[in-house]
This record gives C-alpha cells, structure tokens and sequence, in this order.
C-alpha cells in the first residue's frame, strides 16, 4: 500500500512533460499562418486579424485597432500583415501607452511599420483634440471619467 500510494504521489507531483514551444516565422505567441495564394485562405486570414484586433478586452484598442485593420487590411502585403501580427501580440496596456506617447516604445516596436501606421493615426486624432482634455506628453491621464464639476457634477465618487 504504502508504494502504490509513492507512485501515485510521484506521478501527481510530476510537472507536466513540456511540449516543444513552436515559433512561428510571424510571431512568438502565435501561429498565423500567411497564406496569400488562395482567396478562401485570404479571407479566412483577414476575418481572423480583424477579430483578434476588434476583441482584445481594452475598449480603446479596440476602437483603435479594429478600425484601422478594417480600413487597411486589403492593402497590406505579406510583410505588413507579419507586422500586423507583431503588433497584435503585444500586451494592452503596454501597446496603448506606446500609441498614446505615454511612453517611449522598445526599438524593434517602433520600427514596425503596422505600428508607426496605427501611432500616426492616432497621433493625429490626439492633436484634433482641445490641448485641455489630453495629459502632458509622457505623462499618464490622472483624472477620472466623473471628473465634471458643477450643478451637474457628482457630488462625490464615481456617480
């Protein structure tokens, strides 16, 4: 009993074999497959970019992102949609302060010519706005959606 009860323990507590990590040629999260020769594989392709970029769980990225893939992604060759990928592997939180010069982005982002694309956009939409509604360059935005004050404002907290 008591070794049925060591092998058991053993074969529990045993990490789980690691499968071989595969490396695409796009990306090192993903595994898409850029297969341009056939319409049918074109468009399962770009039905699968737009909702990667539509549905990442930060409503801004996904205004962002979807909007500008919607617009571009019939014009984008093999190496733009390798990139396109790049981008959209990137973390969230990570690539919305980069499109918003919250913060500086690493090198190899900011050579990426999807990225540089979508951060001119943006960049342009940023200098429409009143300088007052944006935060200082490299700066975070501090101030909360309830922020208004007034005969209309919240008298406390987020009402």
């Amino acid at each position: 009993m008591a070794s049925l009860r060591r092998s058991l323990f053993r074969v529990l507590t045993r990490p789980p074999p690691i499968a071989p990590f595969r490396i695409s040629s796009v990306s090192r999260f993903s595994t898409v497959d850029v297969n341009l020769s056939d319409e049918e594989g074109k468009r399962r392709l770009f039905n699968r970019l737009l909702y990667r970029s539509r549905q990442r769980g930060f409503l801004e990225l996904d205004l962002v992102l979807g909007n500008w893939v919607e617009e571009n992604i019939r014009s984008l060759d093999e190496l733009r949609i390798r990139a396109l990928v790049d981008v959209l592997d990137l973390e969230n939180p990570d690539l919305w302060k980069w499109l918003t010069g919250q913060e500086h982005p690493p090198e190899a982002v900011s050579n990426n010519p999807v990225f540089s694309a979508v951060r001119a956009k943006v960049t342009n939409n940023l200098n429409k706005a009143a300088p007052e509604s944006r935060a200082a360059p490299g700066q975070p935005w501090v101030r909360g959606w309830d922020d208004k004050r007034g005969k209309d404002g919240p008298i406390y907290g987020n009402q």
